[in-house]
């Protein structure tokens, strides 16, 4: 008798006849149902949930302060590269010579400069002091000159007085001498009458005639004698005018010699000024040639290399990153997320090199992110068409990594409002902006201004 066996391919189709059988049962798809419903509800509770808005923007790592940032060291003179003492990577503290330059002008090539300069210095301030010191003899002098022609004139002026009392009592001697001269006259003339009448004798009249010629002879004598005595007074008036004149011409002479002498001490005071500026100048100028490290920190870029190059003023030879420095970031933002941007509010960032999970809407499930806070909003717009915002360390979250290094990168969430999920969907779906908010402390601020 003959039994049909079934293939292996047979079999197989069975199998799978009976699996679907078995998914189609009533139980399976009460339970698919089940499971259908329970996502359903799951996932609509979810649009429920909170969800931080937050602006994204790329950052890089910078220091808080503009001296903790790197620093270019430049050569203040020009001249020539003479020896390095440091070489790229070195870590140098403040103070440190890091090359030495020599001088390539030809006003400051001669190595005694300096002392040169003092010498002239010294020179000059001996000139001055000399012409003061002939200022002063010269004031010795008029004082001199001063009194001796205040004795002169005073002699001068009691010889007048002298000779004005001699006239006044000549001219009195005078008068008298004319009196007696008029009576000697009419006497005359009376004893003649009467000799005529030959009433006196002839000796009588003689004798008249004799005291005539007397009275005139007085009177002669007290005319020369009063003009002599004018003739003193106006010699002594004449002297004093002289004696004036004389002295005043010395005296003008030394004030002129003095003037002159002072004029001569400005204008070494002058020149001394300007030997000290060059002296004190050739002095800072000398402390150049050594370029030291402003701060302690890592010799990062060399600009020149080798000796015997040429340098100019303000060129920058090498760059130096400081030692210490405080965190900051600075990332930057679009003109339209700027109003949503305030100082104070929290930030989250993601430093390059480091691994983290992000999860922008739940900042507090993120892994590996470090908190910051906003200490400043540029006013003016940067080239790159957007406004930077530096951020500074929360000192309340976890610390930054100490690896961190300056222009390293990072990205940056700046944490808004919070809102539901599905809000937050629908928003980004249809490209709207974050909601418009102000922090408390802006609210606070502007509550007590109203």
């Amino acid at each position: 008798m003959w039994v049909h066996k079934d293939t292996d391919d047979t079999i197989a189709a069975k199998r799978q006849f009976k699996s679907f059988q078995k998914s189609f049962r009533p139980t399976n798809e009460k339970k698919r149902q089940t499971v259908l419903r329970n996502v359903f509800i799951v996932a609509f509770l979810t649009l429920f949930l909170p969800w931080t808005q937050n602006i994204r923007a790329p950052g890089k790592v910078t220091t808080l302060r503009p001296q903790q940032r790197p620093q270019e060291l430049n050569s203040i003179i020009a001249g020539r590269i003479e020896k390095w003492y440091v070489r790229e990577g070195d870590m140098v503290k403040a103070g440190d010579t890091i090359i030495k330059i020599t001088e390539i002008k030809e006003e400051y090539l001669d190595p005694e400069l300096i002392a040169r300069t003092g010498e002239q210095l010294a020179a000059k301030e001996a000139t001055v002091e000399n012409y003061r010191s002939k200022a002063i003899a010269i004031d010795q002098q008029l004082k001199a000159l001063y009194d001796a022609r205040d004795f002169k004139l005073s002699q001068i002026r009691l010889k007048i007085q002298q000779a004005e009392f001699y006239v006044q009592s000549d001219s009195m001697a005078l008068l008298a001498a004319i009196n007696d001269l008029n009576i000697a006259q009419a006497q005359f003339t009376r004893q003649k009458e009467l000799y005529e009448a030959g009433l006196k004798s002839l000796t009588e009249l003689e004798q008249r005639n004799q005291a005539l010629q007397n009275a005139q002879a007085r009177k002669v004598a007290a005319e020369n004698k009063f003009l002599a005595s004018k003739n003193e007074l106006m010699n002594a008036r004449i002297e004093l005018n002289t004696t004036e004149r004389e002295y005043s011409e010395k005296i003008s002479k030394a004030m002129s010699e003095k003037f002159a002498a002072l004029s001569n001490v400005a204008s070494g005071e002058g020149d001394i000024a300007k030997l000290r500026n060059l002296y004190k100048n050739y002095s800072i100028r000398s402390g150049f040639y050594y370029i030291t490290a402003p701060q302690s920190g890592q010799i990062t870029k060399t600009i020149k290399a080798g000796i015997g190059e040429i340098v100019k003023e303000g060129e920058m030879l090498v760059q130096i990153t400081p030692k210490d420095f405080e965190y900051a970031v600075e990332m930057y933002v679009s003109p339209m997320d700027l109003p949503l941007i305030h100082v104070g509010e929290k930030v989250r960032f993601q430093f390059d090199g480091f691994p983290a999970i992000v999860f922008s809407g739940w900042p507090n499930a993120s892994v590996g992110t470090f908190g910051g806070i906003i200490v400043a909003v540029d006013n003016n717009i940067s080239e790159n068409g957007k406004f930077r915002v530096l951020v500074a360390q929360d000192p309340n979250d976890t610390p930054w990594p100490k690896s961190l290094r300056l222009g390293g990168g990072a990205v940056g969430f700046a944490l808004l409002n919070t809102v539901f999920l599905g809000y937050e969907l629908w928003r980004q779906f249809n490209g709207f902006p974050p909601d418009f908010y102000e922090p408390s402390s802006a609210k606070n601020s502007k509550d007590k201004k109203g």
